[in-house]
């Protein structure tokens, strides 16, 4: 798993995520949201462009990171779903809960 971060002027973070993301690897995922949430931020965009599977552990963090942002108030964004992953949110009934954009540039305009 990679995990990579970037701050845009505009006090957005960006996390982009590379690989499956599974039980071993969602609480990493978790303590970078974490971290991220700490530092004030007025929304967060998770790229997915590079996960092209995720089990519930990883759906479960991607929920408590969209609790997280209502309750400090920031944007929480998911983009670039690959199929299976869209999929798989649909079943549980997610995507409705989600922000949801096709890529980063529709995510930014959007939020900023």
């Amino acid at each position: 798993m990679q995990i990579s971060k970037t701050r845009t002027p505009e006090g957005l973070e960006i996390i982009t995520l590379e690989g499956e993301i599974d039980m071993h690897v969602s609480p990493k995922v978790r303590n970078t949201l974490l971290d991220v949430f700490k530092k004030n931020v007025k929304g967060i965009v998770v790229d997915l462009s590079g996960v092209p599977f995720m089990d519930s552990s990883g759906i479960a963090t991607l929920v408590e990171g969209l609790r997280w942002s209502k309750k400090e108030g920031a944007r929480f964004v998911l983009v670039g779903l690959q199929e299976n992953v869209g999929h798989t949110l649909k079943l549980a009934k997610l995507d409705s809960f989600f922000e949801i954009f096709p890529g980063q540039k529709e995510a930014l305009a959007s939020i900023g």
